[in-house]
């Protein structure tokens, strides 16, 4: 492997166990993901440290942190692994006997529109297939597919264009719009943009860096509006509007289905462009079957939200 110190380790599997090391963060899950003894996956990590002549992980907050020569290494050994793997597998494999585990980020919006259908489809095609699903701000999540921490990411992310993110292929999902949930019983009539300027606003983040397609649009027309509540779900966005002065500016496919009792959706009162939802890999999962296979039902379950598919790109 490229960027080694000293020799090659002559048993392939102890790169297994760095690579599950490097995945759970902690001696006991690795053992149990790898079905081996805590022990020898102990041992495993002592030979791995005088190999690499580094620590490798060390203890911190919340179990093992991985070293700077660790997350170094995370890429490379994927990718190599991932070669490995490709040469040993078959041509074709059951997914109904296919064991896996994914990590995915998803937002809110995300797992509420595509998480239930995906699902139902899983447990009946794919049962042994586990899900874990975190909800990385775009930065983060777009570094965890790069260090292998995640598989997947479903998402908007325009810094995919971004030098330095050549590594990571995309599916386009479907192209979304942005509308407005506000309550007519509040102030009733329409939202104009000075009313929408003059009221506070509800903001739905998950890091507070990321950047709003909704302020930028905003700031390029020279206004600003006042976020007077941020918060990282999207589940208690509609009960804080509802009763009160407050504006809730989102994806339309995320509120339409709210406009009950006096919350009304409306379009928003300025130029506001369309935003692609995509799912978002690094190229050494390119030819995993079985992750070419979950990415085929993640955009099934996108084409049944929209009622068509978009044309696929990388």
């Amino acid at each position: 492997m490229h960027g080694m110190n000293g020799p090659l380790p002559s048993d392939l599997n102890l790169l297994l166990v760095l690579e599950a090391l490097l995945a759970e963060r902690h001696v006991s899950r690795a053992a149990m993901r790898l079905n081996r003894s805590q022990p020898a996956v102990s041992h495993a990590l002592a030979r791995l440290r005088d190999i690499f002549g580094d620590p490798l992980l060390v203890r911190g907050e919340g179990g093992l942190q991985p070293t700077a020569r660790a997350l170094q290494l995370a890429g490379p050994l994927a990718e190599a692994l991932a070669l490995v793997r490709s040469m040993v597998d078959p041509p074709t494999f059951d997914i109904g006997q296919c064991s896996r585990h994914f990590r995915l980020s998803l937002s809110d919006y995300g797992t509420a529109i595509l998480l239930p259908p995906l699902v139902a489809r899983l447990r009946k095609a794919a049962p042994l297939i586990d899900l874990s699903v975190v909800s990385y701000g775009r930065d983060r999540a777009l570094a965890a597919l790069i260090d292998g921490e995640i598989d997947l990411a479903v998402g908007v992310y325009p810094e995919l264009a971004a030098a330095g993110r050549r590594d990571l292929m995309s599916d386009l999902l479907f192209r979304e719009t942005f509308a407005c949930l506000s309550d007519g019983a509040v102030q009733p009539g329409a939202l104009s943009i000075e009313r929408y300027l003059a009221r506070p606003h509800v903001r739905v983040t998950v890091a507070l860096e990321d950047d709003s397609e909704v302020d930028a649009a905003l700031a390029r027309l020279g206004h600003k509006r006042r976020i007077a509540i941020q918060i990282p779900h999207w589940s208690a966005a509609p009960d804080l509007v509802r009763g009160t002065d407050l504006v809730l500016t989102a994806a339309k496919r995320s509120l339409e289905a709210l406009e009950t009792g006096s919350l009304r959706c409306s379009e928003p009162p300025f130029r506001l462009a369309g935003f692609p939802f995509v799912q978002t890999w690094h190229r050494r999962r390119e030819k995993d079957a079985p992750h070419r296979w979950l990415r085929e039902e993640i955009a099934l379950a996108a084409r049944g939200s929209t009622g068509e598919r978009e044309p696929r790109r990388s």
